[in-house]
């Protein structure tokens, strides 16, 4: 079997397939850059499929979240096969952009294709973020955020009273966000949004016993499944309706990007998330997660609603995004 056709006839939803990617870009870069601008094709193509499929009544005796999960995990297998088949012909003009972006982009080299297309995005949403932001700011209150960690996020603020760390924290997890986009369908900015409150903008993330970083941003605990490294920390939960401090064991990770891989995967992998999963209104993005359970704060959904509407998020993605570096 042919290295393409191993990728073409492996399961869409393969955690390993990113990284088979990236060592195929670097054993033959050609052959690699091929495979990319397949794997863009297929995400238009799902794009496609997941937009007939909205438009399409599924209320019916059969309808779940169980049958709607795994239609979309069909749908996701199905846009993979076609791209190999080339049927639109994107897949080729996206091969040609990035070959061109590898040396052209921004007068330097660039080490790969995805890094191109990652460049590439940025620079998309940074100019995308900057119009929206370009209108006057509206000034609203200041509402403390007590999030899933026990930590406090300051969301619906202005540019005068943003959090002095907003911009740092966008500049350090963006370009995760827009690869974790790339395989959720939910826009970045949601997806910066939510670890924003998770992590009170970065100012009060998990830390480890020893006092180094856990990377988990997401609030996402360590279960009996769960095989890796570890974070013991006080948070609080609430049980009805009323917060407690409680101590609680929590996921570590090696970087930014293995949370947000994480993330992504929990989010695919649970069917009580597959409202979640290519939501692109915020509030029902934020609705959606906490109906699925993922928080026990009754205020959770509007507390991360504020956040993703907010001038704040805006503002530090048009200041942070033209100078967006790809971070480890």
């Amino acid at each position: 079997m042919k290295p393409t056709d191993a990728v073409t006839n492996r399961l869409a939803i393969d955690p390993a397939a990113g990284a088979d990617l990236r060592a195929r870009l670097r054993d033959d870069p050609q052959a690699g850059l091929k495979q990319t601008a397949q794997q863009f094709e297929g995400l238009l193509l799902h794009l496609m499929l997941k937009s007939m499929r909205d438009a399409t009544p599924t209320d019916g005796l059969l309808g779940s979240e169980q049958s709607r999960f795994f239609t979309t995990l069909g749908d996701q297998q199905l846009a993979q096969n076609l791209a190999a088949q080339a049927p639109l012909g994107f897949a080729g003009m996206i091969e040609k952009q990035l070959a061109s972006q590898m040396t052209t982009h921004t007068g330097a080299a660039v080490s790969s294709p995805l890094d191109a297309l990652q460049q590439s995005l940025l620079a998309q949403q940074a100019a995308s973020a900057a119009a929206r932001a370009a209108g006057p700011a509206r000034r609203t209150p200041v509402t403390p955020a007590v999030t899933q960690a026990g930590t406090t996020a300051e969301v619906g603020t202005s540019a005068a009273s943003s959090p002095p760390g907003a911009r740092a924290f966008v500049d350090r997890v963006w370009p995760h966000a827009v690869e974790a986009a790339a395989l959720t369908g939910v826009p970045a900015h949601f997806l910066v949004a939510h670890s924003a409150l998770e992590s009170g903008w970065g100012k009060h993330e998990i830390t480890m016993a020893n006092g180094s970083p856990s990377f988990n941003i997401f609030g996402i605990k360590a279960g009996r499944n769960w095989s890796g490294p570890t974070a013991e920390v006080q948070t609080t939960e609430f049980v009805n309706g009323v917060a407690q401090s409680t101590r609680a064991t929590f996921r570590a990770y090696g970087s930014y990007g293995e949370a947000f891989r994480d993330y992504a995967m929990l989010l695919q992998s649970k069917p009580r998330f597959s409202e979640v999963l290519g939501q692109q209104d915020g509030t029902q993005f934020a609705r959606s997660l906490q109906q699925a359970g993922y928080a026990t704060d009754p205020m959770y959904a509007d507390k991360l609603a504020r956040i993703i509407s907010s001038s704040t998020l805006r503002q530090a993605i048009a200041a942070a995004g033209p100078n967006q570096r790809t971070a480890t």
